[in-house]
């Protein structure tokens, strides 16, 4: 959302009567709005989003900049602005996605008309046609908003933007693939949402939610009634009929497989690859390194799901519920004391 403090800050003005700020890399003013100057906006738009983003104030004079507000025949048409319509227009021209939002503000009696334009999230925009009067928008073209003016990218700065990019996806798979190893390959699936499925293997998967699964009820064929019947899951769309189908009620995994190690177990384990240690050397590398918090290392055994709910709702741990740890923990200890008694 806009806010009108940040307008009433761009648009002060300054002892000699023009405007205090100037134009700049998240700055453009514009002394009237015409709908057939929409490419040259867009242009902007794409700049903009290409860079940190900015704001396209429009009812600014120019040379020298005075704040004379929007005349009505541009006030009326600002307000005419379809937002949906011109999403559908900056799709069509550009790749990637620009978030955008507009408004109109009241300042000293005179009306401003406003876009802003935000930081592009998967950079570059890139034109994927030409647009406009004498093709101000060019098919191919990377624009980017430099000092005060909107142009063509330059080497430097695109070729950050890729640097950028690549880093994002690289960072994307690490965190990908680590979770997919937390999890093991086989429970993991992948959900395709280009092609709005859920596939493990060869099979496509249905996955329900372990609260949404527990109020799910079975009906008998030609017993629906929506108004008398259970509760029940309402699928909106097409449903396609494929050879296989799995339904996946997500259930809790034995703790106790994932993590078969009492603190009394792991500290003898620890023991036996460093026989000179004690029990307090143990708890003291637990506690130094949190692992009781560490889901790779350890997880609480809660007695019942009540005392599990109050500690989600809380994050107050309830007097005597043990920890349980596994394999990792004991290589992680036995790691950080044999440092020690080096």
């Amino acid at each position: 959302m806009i806010e009108k403090s940040e307008i009433e800050e761009i648009l002060r003005v300054a002892d000699s009567g023009y405007l205090f700020h100037r134009e700049g890399q998240e700055l453009e003013y514009k002394e009237q709005f015409n709908f057939s100057s929409l490419a040259d906006y867009f242009r902007d738009f794409a700049a903009f989003s290409n860079n940190k983003g900015g704001y396209l104030v429009f009812g600014i004079q120019d040379s020298p900049r005075i704040p004379n507000g929007l005349s009505k025949t541009a006030l009326d048409q600002f307000e005419k602005i379809d937002p949906e319509k011109v999403t559908g227009f900056l799709l069509n021209i550009f790749s990637g996605n620009i978030n955008w939002e507009q408004a109109i503000f009241k300042i000293d009696n005179k009306h401003f008309g406003v876009f802003r334009i935000y930081n592009a999230h998967t950079k570059p925009i890139i034109a994927k046609k030409d647009e406009g009067k004498d093709q101000v928008i060019k098919n191919g073209e990377i624009y980017f908003r430099y000092g005060g003016r909107t142009q063509r990218i330059q080497f430097p700065e695109l070729e950050a933007i890729i640097n950028k990019r690549v880093e994002q996806n690289n960072s994307q798979w690490i965190d990908l693939v680590t979770k997919i190893g937390k999890a093991g390959p086989e429970n993991a699936a992948i959900l395709d949402t280009e092609r709005s499925v859920i596939e493990k293997e060869n099979s496509k998967i249905l996955v329900i939610d372990e609260k949404l699964a527990s109020q799910l009820k079975f009906i008998k064929t030609g017993e629906f009634s929506e108004k008398k019947g259970a509760t029940t899951l309402k699928l909106v769309g097409n449903v396609t009929s494929i050879d296989h189908i799995e339904v996946i009620k997500k259930v809790k995994e034995d703790l106790i497989k994932q993590f078969p190690y009492s603190a009394t177990q792991l500290a003898s384990e620890v023991k036996n690859l460093i026989t000179t240690i004690s029990n307090q050397d143990v708890w003291r590398v637990i506690g130094e390194n949190d692992l009781k918090n560490n889901f790779d290392y350890s997880a609480y055994n809660f007695r019942n799901k009540q005392q599990e709910d109050n500690f989600k709702s809380s994050g107050k741990m309830p007097s005597g519920c043990p920890s349980i740890y596994n394999k990792n923990a004991i290589e992680f200890i036995a790691k950080i004391l044999k440092l020690e008694h080096k």
